[in-house]
């Protein structure tokens, strides 16, 4: 239920904290006052997209606040708390619009998405404005409606996610007849790219070898003469560091004849000479394999070429070309196997059919009868609706049963679509087809009153209810509108005296101008206020003790009529 809603410099109010009670609350004003605007704040809260044209001007940013109560909505603390908010018996949700593009929502507190809103919202308000009207009139809707009302929804879960199964075997099915038809084509590209690598034959890290050896190749003099300086100063020249090591060898023996005293022993030294022996001779063999080899080097050149035409081709490096080697020989497997698939996927499909079939009737079935129910209900309301020779039908226009399988769609294998006969005599008509607006809104709220006995939401919003009414119909609305409220807090936004004083609660939306700026409030009725604004309602401009005593009569008449009662 939403307690209290608080909104700061959104359009023309400036700061405005307005206070909702249980049952049916009325808002009222004067056209232009700014109560639809308050609509359109609740809105933000429900996930709408914000445009920074909805700032009051000479202002940075807008802010929308409102506290809900959900103690009884076990099933939203539980959503809020697998989203990540902090779940109590109070729900907090605030937007904050900005000019500088910086938008945020909060849940608790904690930082939200417009997703996180729309979804937490589904057990928190309906607006029953235009946008409703548009919801009830689309055909695409009515099967959705018609399984809300009906306790449809467990089965129309089970036949989506049947649904779900058919649509991926039947992709994998045309993924592969696909194959097939194009299969000779395909064999032909996937064997010439096979035989283009086969033919190369590329070895792992070959690339990064020859490019090492083609290096050696060009640097083979410098090499070679790099080699013959450090073998000569190692060993070949008559100064080399092997002929000095030598000396020293000779120099320490003759100061051990004199002095034993010397700890050097000359198995070290001569282990010294060893290695450095050893390191010349390995390099004067290796200047003798060096040389220049330009066969060999137009060898290595036209491999890399030849490398790298492949790697250009597949992905860059010699990595890609030999995973797409692989890949290649995988989707030739696939394309001689197309057959044996195809029978498999058709096994496969049959079952699911079977499955989606069953689900279908039984949702039909269940449907069916729902229809039924949907029909009496709501015919006795619009009857009650002033409207006492309207005809409803839940109209089937095509079933599961009229249907082959691979005709059903994501929401079973019905179409359906509500008519409606507004007057005796008078052939049903689609709902989109009626032109009279009073009609479509006793028609909008008759379907709104029997849904909200086996919806969950909240909080019920009507902002266009009235519309196209008066008279005794308006009362009849105006009662209506209270049975409503037994199941669920309503707000409505009316112009009519009729259905005003049904209201437990009765706001007034007002607004003035101060220092060249407009301004508007909402002030909480008292029950003489109340008196005197429906007197407004009935009397316009003049208010006269006559208006008065009507309006207190009208009041007086609504709490002897009765309310709805829980169902």
């Amino acid at each position: 239920m939403l307690n209290d809603l608080s909104i700061k410099n959104f359009a023309i109010i400036d700061e405005l904290n307005v206070a909702f009670g249980d049952g049916l609350n009325i808002i009222s004003g004067e056209t232009g006052a700014g109560k639809s605007i308050i609509i359109g704040a609740v809105s933000l809260l429900l996930g709408e997209r914000a445009t920074s044209d909805m700032i009051r001007s000479q202002t940075d940013s807008a802010v929308v606040e409102a506290l809900f109560n959900i103690s009884a909505y076990n099933g939203l603390r539980q959503k809020l708390e697998e989203m990540g908010f902090s779940a109590s018996e109070e729900l907090v949700i605030r937007r904050v619009i900005s000019r500088s593009g910086k938008n945020k929502a909060l849940i608790n507190g904690q930082m939200a998405t417009l997703a996180n809103l729309a979804s937490v919202s589904e057990s928190l308000i309906n607006i029953c404005g235009q946008h409703e009207h548009q919801v009830i009139l689309n055909e695409d809707n009515h099967v959705d409606i018609l399984d809300e009302f009906g306790g449809c929804l467990d089965l129309f879960s089970e036949y989506s996610k049947v649904y779900s199964q058919f649509l991926e075997v039947r992709a994998r099915i045309k993924k592969f007849e696909d194959l097939r038809r194009s299969r000779e084509e395909k064999t032909q590209l996937l064997k010439f790219q096979l035989k283009e690598i086969a033919d190369i034959d590329p070895q792992p890290g070959e690339d990064n070898q020859l490019a090492d050896e083609k290096k050696v190749l060009l640097n083979s003099q410098k090499l070679v003469d790099l080699a013959g300086q450090s073998y000569d100063l190692l060993y070949g020249d008559k100064d080399s560091a092997c002929v000095k090591i030598k000396e020293v060898q000779n120099q320490v023996r003759q100061i051990k004849n004199i002095d034993a005293s010397l700890v050097l022993a000359d198995t070290d030294i001569e282990a010294n000479f060893i290695s450095l022996q050893e390191a010349a001779l390995n390099l004067r063999d290796y200047s003798k394999k060096l040389f220049f080899d330009p066969e060999r080097l137009a060898q290595i050149d036209e491999r890399l070429e030849m490398l790298g035409r492949l790697k250009r081709k597949h992905g860059g490096t010699m990595e890609s070309v030999l995973l797409q080697k692989q890949k290649i020989e995988e989707e030739l497997k696939q394309v001689f196997s197309v057959e044996e698939e195809l029978e498999k996927l058709g096994r496969e499909e049959a079952v699911i059919k079977e499955d989606l079939t069953k689900n279908a009737l039984a949702l039909s079935a269940r449907r069916k009868e729902a229809a039924a129910k949907l029909k009496n209900s709501v015919e006795r309301e619009i009857h009650e609706l002033n409207m006492p020779h309207a005809s409803f039908e839940a109209f089937f226009k095509k079933r599961a049963a009229d249907k082959k399988v691979e005709d059903y769609g994501p929401k079973g294998g019905d179409e359906i679509e509500f008519y409606l006969a507004a007057n005796a005599g008078e052939g049903q008509k689609p709902l989109n087809k009626i032109a009279s607006g009073g009609e479509l809104s006793r028609i909008i709220l008759a379907l709104k009153n029997v849904l909200s006995r086996t919806g969950s939401v909240a909080t019920v919003i009507f902002d266009e209810v009235d519309n196209g009414i008066g008279g005794a119909t308006a009362e009849i609305v105006g009662r209506k509108l209270k049975e409503v409220s037994a199941n669920h807090q309503v707000i409505c936004i009316t112009h009519l005296p009729q259905i005003a004083c049904y209201g437990e609660g009765h706001l007034y939306v007002s607004k003035k101008v101060a220092k060249g700026r407009t301004t508007t409030s909402v002030e909480k009725l008292d029950e003489k206020q109340k008196i005197e604004e429906i007197s407004r309602m009935l009397g316009g401009v003049d208010v006269t003790e006559t208006t008065r005593k009507h309006a207190l009569e009208m009041i007086s008449g609504t709490k002897t009529a009765g309310a709805g009662k829980k169902e």
